[in-house]
C-alpha cells in the first residue's frame, strides 16, 4: 500500500510531466513532425554552421486549410499589402496598381505612377501603405529607374486619389547609388517598422563589378536602408566606422534580398534573400551587421565554381538563420499573427519562385524547427504573401493569380 507521502510525490511528478507537456506545446506546437521536406542533393558539400540551420525536419499542418484561386488576370503582380478596409493593393512589374477585393474583383489601373524600367528584373517592385493611411490616403513603393548611368532601385511616395484612379503627387524620395546597366538584383522589398521608419531592401545588382559594393558601406546596394518618409536618413541609424558611410544603411553583405517582414514577437526585421547555385537565405537583421556577401555563402556560381574563396563561415560576418541548398528562390513573406490556424501563429511564410510553393517555417527562439511547402501542386511561382485583415493569407504569382489561404 502506498503512502500518502508516496502518493503526493507521484502526484506532484506526474503534475510536473503534465506542465511541461503543455508549456511545450504552447511554446511549439507546429504541426505532424515529419522527415526533411528538402529530398534533392544539395550543390555542395559545405556543412551549415549550427545544426537546423538547414533542412531542418518537415511539418505537417493538422488544421484543414485551403487555397483558392480568387482571380487570374493579374500582369506579373509583384507586391501586396491590405489596405484598412480589407481590400487589397498590389503591384504589377509593368508599372500600374490594381485594387483586389477579397472575393477577386480588380480595379482598374491606377496611373500617376512614375515610369518603370521593366525589363530583366525590374518593374515596379514592393509597396507599404502608410500607418496613417485612413487619414493620408500614402503609398510607398519600390520600382526599378533608368536615370543616367544606368537603372536605380529608387524608392517614392504618392497619394490614392478619393476616386482610387491615380497617384496624385508621386515623388522618388530615395535613390540606391551607384546607378549601374543591370536590369538584375534590384531587391525591392518594403516596409515600416515599429518606430514609423521605412525599410528597404536592396539588390548589388549582380554583375561582377557591382558585386562587391555589397560589403561598401559607401553605397547605396546589397543593404537594408532605413529612411523616413521623406527619405532622409532615420533616427537611430548604426554608425559605420569606414570611410564615406551612408548613414541611411541599416546591414549590409546582401545579395538580392526580395523578402523583408517584422517578427510580431520581437520587432526584429527578417529578411529572405537569393542565393546563387545554392545559398538562398533567411537572416534576422541587426542593426550595423554584415551579412557576408560575397566573402561567405553556402552556393557556388552558376558555372559550378567557388564563390571568392569558397568559405562559409568569417569572424565579424553573420550567419542566416536557414538557408536552402538546392534554392527555393525566396521572395515575399509574411510573419502569421492570425489565429484561424493555431500551428501558423507566428510561423513565417516566404513565397517561393524556382520552388514553386509557399514555404512555411515554424521559428520557436529565433531558429527554425520545422519546414512545410503549401500549395506546390499549383506550380506556380509565388511572388509574395500577405495577410489581410481577416486572418487569412493572399498570395499573388508571376503567372497573375490571387490565392487566398485560409481554414478551411
Amino acid at each position: 500500500m502506498r503512502t500518502i507521502n508516496q502518493i503526493t510525490i507521484v502526484s506532484s511528478v506526474l503534475m510536473t510531466l503534465f506542465s511541461c507537456s503543455k508549456d511545450k506545446d504552447i511554446d511549439s506546437n507546429p504541426g505532424t513532425i515529419t522527415t526533411p521536406v528538402e529530398a534533392n542533393a544539395p550543390n555542395t558539400t559545405y556543412k551549415p554552421a549550427f545544426e537546423g540551420q538547414t533542412r531542418i525536419n518537415g511539418v505537417q499542418t493538422n488544421t484543414p486549410y485551403e487555397g483558392v484561386v480568387l482571380a487570374t488576370s493579374l500582369t506579373s503582380p509583384w507586391g501586396i499589402k491590405s489596405l484598412p478596409d480589407g481590400r487589397l493593393l498590389i503591384t504589377e512589374k509593368t508599372g500600374t496598381m490594381r485594387i483586389a477585393t477579397t472575393a477577386g474583383v480588380l480595379s482598374a489601373p491606377i496611373t500617376g505612377i512614375p515610369a518603370v524600367n521593366a525589363a530583366g528584373q525590374g518593374g515596379l517592385l514592393g509597396l507599404t501603405i502608410d500607418p496613417e493611411f485612413t487619414a493620408n490616403r500614402m503609398i510607398y513603393w519600390v520600382f526599378a529607374e533608368a536615370t543616367t548611368g544606368g537603372n536605380n532601385t529608387a524608392v517614392a511616395k504618392g497619394k490614392l486619389s478619393a476616386d482610387e484612379k491615380t497617384i496624385e503627387g508621386a515623388t522618388v524620395i530615395y535613390r540606391a547609388k551607384p546607378a549601374n546597366a543591370s536590369t538584375l538584383h534590384y531587391g525591392g522589398r518594403i516596409l515600416f517598422d515599429k518606430t514609423g521608419s521605412l525599410v528597404i531592401s536592396t539588390g548589388e545588382r549582380s554583375v561582377l563589378e557591382t558585386r562587391p559594393l555589397a560589403q561598401s558601406v559607401a553605397t547605396g546596394l546589397g543593404k537594408v536602408i532605413r529612411i523616413t518618409k521623406d527619405g532622409q536618413p532615420a533616427s537611430g541609424n548604426p554608425t559605420f566606422t569606414q570611410s564615406g558611410a551612408l548613414p541611411e544603411l541599416y546591414s549590409y553583405g546582401h545579395r538580392n534580398p526580395q523578402g523583408l517582414a517584422l517578427n510580431p514577437v520581437t520587432n526584429e526585421i527578417w529578411l529572405a534573400e537569393h542565393g546563387p547555385r545554392g545559398g538562398d537565405e533567411i537572416n534576422r537583421i541587426k542593426a550595423g551587421a554584415n551579412y557576408g556577401w560575397p566573402t561567405i555563402t553556402y552556393g557556388i556560381e552558376y558555372s559550378g565554381e567557388k564563390v571568392g574563396a569558397g568559405i562559409q563561415q568569417q569572424d565579424g560576418l553573420e550567419q542566416p538563420v536557414y538557408y536552402w541548398d538546392p534554392v527555393v528562390s525566396p521572395s515575399g513573406m509574411t510573419f502569421y499573427t492570425g489565429n484561424r490556424v493555431p500551428e501558423w501563429q507566428n510561423n513565417l511564410f516566404i513565397g517561393a519562385l524556382s520552388g514553386m510553393h509557399i514555404v512555411r517555417l515554424a521559428i520557436k527562439d529565433n531558429k527554425v524547427i520545422g519546414e512545410e511547402r503549401l500549395l506546390a501542386s499549383e506550380n506556380q511561382r509565388f511572388r509574395d504573401v500577405t495577410q489581410g485583415n481577416d486572418g487569412a493569407l493572399y498570395a499573388i504569382t508571376d503567372g497573375g493569380r490571387l490565392y487566398k489561404i485560409d481554414k478551411k
